[in-house]
């Protein structure tokens, strides 16, 4: 194994610093518009933010080696999301909005990861500027950190392709004819062209501009960062409610199948097994949902039930986390239906997190031919997706991947107990955080916050947001000796 190549690593983490400090600085504009006293924070902060960038990228420069590995790149997308997170909490921090740096760092990095979750209090105090930095975070992280470097870097130095498949872990990639860098590019236009879509259609109902620009980088992101303590509910608006549950879905499709209807091939989309399933269990949750609660009389008028669910049900399967109900108030089936969606969550290649329902599809095709060679023990019963066989490595890694997913919760479970949460709690904001949807359970809620989570578990949380987000493998990766050794 070659010698490892910490000069790239210290470059392209000076590289994304610099962007960081960029976008940071679009939020300083609109503090300073607004006339905020935390301005000057917010400045000081995108000046850090640049020079250390700077500072990462000199070093890394200086007798640069070009040549990387998976090692490299695992290293450089892990550490992407742990810095980028370190200076993005200064403005919370700086401008004393969140003095606590436990909190100041949980928040940017539920905002980093699309998960969501937040320990403020009284969010519609919040300062403009602080707002939409903390909405901009989820657009940033939502298509992920490497791919924008990518997008903007056509010599990134190394193997670009490399960074590319650490950021975005999957069974499948939707691949393009150019090249990484090209991907990443065509990617992110469809990125910017839906989320300037919803923005303008947001406008056009009750929310003004500033909303409606903090509200479509939060949903295409899928993250859930809202402008109001209350979420989408402030609003009550069922315009509202439909128009952003379909981006929601949108954003919890495969973007590279987006692509593709953009280009005018819709047939793409519509063919892929993974969106159907999608599709299917979406309607299937939402029906059974919207007729319980009509039945029961939770909710009298049929429409509202529809709509409620509706929302409720795309928000979680696509971990976005916006509310507009309480469900943990429906009773213990609500609860338990929304917390199998968070474990599911939507499509590979979407800005949600979760296993991913092309992998569930995957495991539950394997089952099926397990039970066929107990009739046929020597047939040769390969699982297909979308009419490709699916290789024996491939089907072993899923259940790797579902086998770590499932036992990280459950050693998790009993950390988090440790540090003193309940047990409603920690299965909650376990589950919440690993698969990056934001509301938990309990305290921690649709209704709740994170602000009275233990110190100690905030910290852990975050790791395991961070985890989540960039689907085990890469994160774990680092903690075996065998990573570095030479």
């Amino acid at each position: 194994m070659n010698k490892f190549n910490f000069r790239f690593v210290l470059k392209t983490l000076g590289f994304l610093l610099i962007i960081e400090s960029i976008f940071m600085m679009t939020a300083t504009v609109t503090s300073f518009y607004y006339e905020e006293d935390c301005s000057d924070a917010m400045l000081l902060s995108s000046v850090i933010t640049i020079i250390s960038g700077v500072f990462f990228r000199i070093f890394g420069t200086e007798n640069f080696q070009s040549p990387i590995g998976k090692r490299e790149s695992f290293l450089v997308v892990t550490l992407s999301w742990l810095i980028m997170s370190a200076f993005g909490m200064l403005p919370f921090y700086l401008s004393g909005a969140i003095p606590d740096i436990s909190n100041a760092y949980f928040e940017t990095v539920s905002g980093f990861t699309t998960t969501g979750s937040s320990i403020l209090l009284n969010i519609d105090e919040m300062p403009y500027g602080l707002l939409f930095w903390r909405c901009m975070t989820q657009w940033i992280g939502g298509m992920g950190i490497i791919v924008f470097a990518l997008a903007l870097l056509p010599m990134i130095g190394g193997n670009a392709s490399a960074l590319y498949d650490a950021e975005t872990t999957g069974i499948v990639h939707e691949r393009f004819q150019p090249r990484v860098t090209q991907i990443a590019k065509r990617i992110w236009g469809v990125y910017i062209t839906i989320t300037a879509i919803l923005c303008f259609l947001l406008w056009l109902g009750p929310m003004n501009l500033f909303d409606s620009v903090c509200h479509a980088m939060s949903t295409m992101a899928t993250g859930g960062y809202s402008t109001k303590q209350a979420s989408i509910a402030y609003w009550n608006s069922p315009y509202l409610e439909y128009i952003i549950s379909l981006f929601m879905f949108i954003g919890g499709t495969n973007f590279a199948l987006i692509y593709f209807v953009f280009k005018g091939v819709p047939k793409r989309l519509f063919r892929d097994e993974e969106f159907r399933w999608y599709a299917v269990i979406v309607g299937i949750f939402v029906i059974a949902l919207a007729s319980m609660l009509f039945f029961t009389k939770q909710m009298a008028n049929p429409e509202q039930a529809f709509r409620t669910s509706l929302f409720q049900v795309i928000s979680t399967i696509t971990t976005t986390g916006f509310a507009t109900a309480d469900y943990t108030t429906w009773g213990a089936f609500y609860t338990f239906a929304l917390c199998l969606l968070m474990i599911f969550c939507a499509c590979a290649g979407s800005t949600s997190g979760g296993i991913k329902i092309v992998r569930i599809i995957v495991l539950f095709k394997n089952a099926i031919n397990e039970f066929k060679r107990q009739v046929h023990p020597n047939a040769i019963l390969p699982v297909r997706l979308n009419g490709q066989v699916v290789s024996i490595e491939i089907v072993t890694k899923i259940l790797a991947f579902i086998f770590l997913y499932l036992g990280i919760i459950v050693v998790s479970l009993l950390v988090l107990s440790l540090s003193g949460m309940g047990f409603e709690e920690s299965v909650g904001s376990a589950l919440t955080c690993m698969g990056n949807v934001g509301p938990g359970l309990g305290e921690t809620g649709p209704s709740g916050h994170f602000a009275d989570v233990p110190t100690f578990s905030k910290w852990y949380l975050c790791f395991l947001m961070v985890t989540g987000r960039l689907e085990l493998f890469t994160v774990l990766s680092l903690f075996m000796p065998a990573f570095w050794r030479r």
